[in-house]
């Protein structure tokens, strides 16, 4: 019933659909309708999706259920960060669920998906950014062993910033 597999250019219109969805459905009560649009727009997009997976440095993954696309992730190797002690940590730039699927368990199988990756590569750990209003999405990476260990301003469109936690999953 579920699947993940990585991510080819020919997913790009299933990632750019699920992230505009997906993204507006998480942070619409962050800014304007106007600043959600344009970060859309400059994300979101076939060919910004289309650009980002011909980049060997961005490890996309697609979830399904029953053989219908769920949700994508976003891994990137050794992007180390001035908080952290080690440059071998992968960041987790991006993970999202469509809600229909919330309750199924597939961000967790998919976080853990990405982890066992990073492990593999020889990674110390993982760390991500998150909204700070986004409570589901904290208590999401709380859950699966994730400590806030910083602050930062995530930049929307020109005009707004989003405070955003920076969160670290240390490999044992």
């Amino acid at each position: 019933m579920i699947h993940i597999r990585r991510a080819t250019p020919e997913d790009t219109n299933t990632i750019a659909y699920i992230g505009r969805i997906t993204v507006e459905e998480a942070h619409r009560d962050s800014c304007s309708a106007e600043d959600m649009q344009t970060f859309l727009d400059a994300n979101y997009t076939t060919d910004a999706i289309r650009k980002e997976l011909e980049d060997n440095n961005n490890i996309y993954h697609l979830v399904f259920w029953n053989e219908q696309p769920a949700g994508f992730s976003k891994i990137i190797l050794n992007a180390h960060h001035d908080n952290l002690p080690n440059e071998h940590t992968t960041k987790l730039d991006r993970i999202y669920l469509l809600k229909q699927y919330y309750d199924l368990k597939l961000g967790h199988q998919l976080l853990q998906h990405n982890v066992a990756i990073s492990r593999l590569a020889g990674q110390t750990g993982m760390w991500l950014f998150t909204w700070q209003g986004n409570e589901r999405a904290v208590n999401f990476y709380k859950k699966a062993g994730l400590a806030i260990i910083g602050t930062h301003r995530f930049k929307v469109s020109e005009t707004h910033y989003n405070p955003h936690f920076q969160m670290l999953l240390e490999y044992i």
